[in-house]
């Protein structure tokens, strides 16, 4: 734990720096394509002036989309798309293995997507960043696998935290997401990575929010009446089906863009193009690019309840969807997660308009509902329920939102996986066959002691007996395990059930002892747990283990009962065998 602990820090730190040289390298990429100088100076919660290319800025995204193909095609292919996908692949397929090189690769190609004006979020990027580093580290550190996965939830949830100023939102979205183990021995190093990660950022940032928010606003939803209760329920509602469909067009995208009969550049290119119009029209029309890159600047505006026109809200909530659809779909590396919090904050703001337009007697705050929103699409379309309403806790740093976020963010997850099972995350890799766990659960048969899981019988027969096999089993009601016992009363070896089904029958039990019997076994105590027996059996490479009442064997009268991998992958059963012998039945 201690050495975990120490590698769990150094994590979390490079997680924070990560995400500070992550955002200084956008900030380089935007202001040359955008502006056409050199600065790491990018406040993304303004939006971008419009740049000296007039109408060209439509091109400015297809030549960020070609170098990211590049990179992508040569270097690093798991650094297309959002990049979590990914990391939970490793973890559940791969070991928790990650490339060291992804960490370069992910970082170059999603600034280049973003800043060259990509609408594609930063925090996925991040995510794969911090935990393929956290997977390097445990690689050269030849860490055990269980600490290695943990590592890696140090990186994903300490980049989390790092970017949104949420040390607990980013624990838990490692807890949701990345971790297949919730147990003191992960959550411990999670736990100082978040912790640390954000202190590096609060160095970097300030001890601020990722947003801005004005004061009082969200005390407005402090007295929540019935008829507000029964609109937030309707909002998640909403936004569940909205959720869905985010996340098939994603995909439909994808599909649509891998059909096309031409090569990985222009596909990109393609989407790019189409985002590069949808871009200079709204900037040409209403102002500002709005969906251009990870879109805080829009966010912004709604929250400051400075961008109040329902119409145009729609609109842009429409077009940021499809751009991120288009974006990942064709090819761009970044994350889905700004998108998210931008789509939620454009709908929260025109329900909120509508429901007081249209029912005066329930009046809702847009800029709180939008900040609601914002949680509604991240816990619907990620599954990360319990993560995005902690986050927009912390971003919002009043208790007043939370039981608005606990009716929406809850109920968006809900319709969503009433009308599809996977998520925006798990969907990725259902479609490549990768299936994954519906949830973290204690299997609780695994906590029987071996005692109560030696079901299956056990003899002692001499070892040079003459008996002929078939007519042993005659006389047995279930086929056992043997002990071949020497004169001496010692132990000479198992001959196990299923040797024993898959012998020549007509073989005497001396001549099967000494062609099959082993006397490679473990020894357990029979008040072990099922669970320990499991990982010790695994860990030592033993196919039969020998229960005995004290772990130790001084002759084969000590000897309990016989354990194989057969009976452990039939204990599944157990809780009804042991209700029936206790009955018995």
């Amino acid at each position: 734990m201690l050495q975990v602990s120490l590698l769990a820090i150094l994590t979390g730190a490079v997680a924070g720096l990560g995400a500070v040289l992550f955002r200084g390298l956008i900030a380089v990429f935007h202001n040359l394509f955008f502006l056409g100088k050199l600065s790491v100076f990018y406040n993304t919660l303004e939006h971008t002036a419009a740049g000296p290319w007039g109408a060209w800025i439509i091109l400015v995204p297809v030549l960020g989309g070609l170098m990211v193909t590049f990179l992508v095609k040569n270097f690093a292919p798991e650094a297309k798309g959002h990049g979590v996908p990914e990391v939970i692949e490793a973890i559940h397929y791969k070991r928790g293995v990650i490339r060291p090189v992804v960490s370069f690769i992910k970082a170059l190609a999603s600034a280049i997507s973003i800043g060259s004006g990509a609408a594609v979020g930063r925090e996925g990027p991040i995510i794969q960043i911090g935990s393929a580093f956290g997977s390097t580290v445990a690689q050269l550190t030849r860490v055990p696998a269980y600490q290695r996965l943990a590592l890696i939830g140090c990186g994903a949830g300490g980049g989390i935290a790092a970017t949104f100023n949420t040390p607990i939102g980013g624990l838990l979205f490692a807890v949701e997401l990345i971790l297949p183990e919730i147990s003191a021995r992960t959550l411990i190093p999670v736990a100082l990575a978040t912790g640390t990660a954000s202190f590096v950022g609060r160095l970097a940032f300030g001890d601020t929010p990722a947003f801005a928010i004005p004061e009082g606003v969200i005390r407005q939803v402090a007295d929540i009446t019935p008829e507000s209760a029964v609109a937030y329920l309707c909002f998640g509602l909403i936004l569940g089906v909205v959720s869905l469909i985010y996340t098939k067009s994603i995909y439909g995208f994808e599909d649509y863009f891998d059909a096309l009969p031409i090569n990985d550049y222009l596909r990109h290119s393609l989407g790019m193009l189409l985002s590069g119009i949808m871009m200079y029209l709204l900037l040409r029309y209403a102002g500002h690019y709005y969906i251009q890159g990870v879109g805080y600047a829009t966010i912004q505006e709604i929250l400051s309840n400075q961008l109040t026109i329902p119409a145009l809200l729609l609109i842009l909530a429409v077009v940021k969807l499809a751009a991120t659809a288009l974006a990942l779909g064709s090819g761009a590396s970044g994350g889905i997660f700004s998108p998210s919090l931008f789509i939620g904050a454009a709908l929260g703001a025109v329900f909120a308009n509508m429901v007081n337009h249209f029912l005066p007697g329930t009046p809702l705050n847009a800029p709180a509902t939008a900040m609601i929103g914002m949680a509604g699409v991240v816990a619907g379309a990620t599954g990360a329920v319990i993560t995005a309403m902690v986050m927009i806790f912390e971003m919002t740093r009043d208790y007043n939102v939370v039981i608005p976020l606990m009716l929406v963010a809850p109920m968006a997850y809900g319709v969503r996986r009433a009308l599809m099972h996977d998520n925006i995350y798990s969907l990725k890799l259902t479609r490549r066959g990768r299936t994954l766990p519906d949830a973290h659960q204690t299997n609780l048969y695994l906590m029987y002691t071996l005692r109560d899981v030696l079901e299956i019988p056990t003899v002692r027969r001499p070892v040079d007996d003459p008996t002929p096999v078939h007519r042993f089993l005659a006389g047995t009601r279930q086929v056992p395990h043997v002990l071949a016992v020497s004169e001496d009363g010692h132990l000479a070896g198992v001959l196990t059930q299923d040797v024993l089904t898959n012998i020549d029958p007509r073989q005497h039990l001396s001549q099967a002892i000494a062609d099959h019997a082993t006397m490679d076994v473990l020894l357990l105590r029979a008040d072990e747990i099922l669970l320990d027996t499991f990982v010790r059996m695994r860990d030592t490479q033993h196919d039969v283990a020998l229960v005995t009442e004290t772990g130790t064997l001084a002759g084969a009268e000590d000897i309990v009962g016989v354990l194989t991998w057969a009976q452990i992958a039939h204990t599944s059963n157990l809780p009804l065998s042991l209700r029936q012998r206790r009955n018995g039945k």
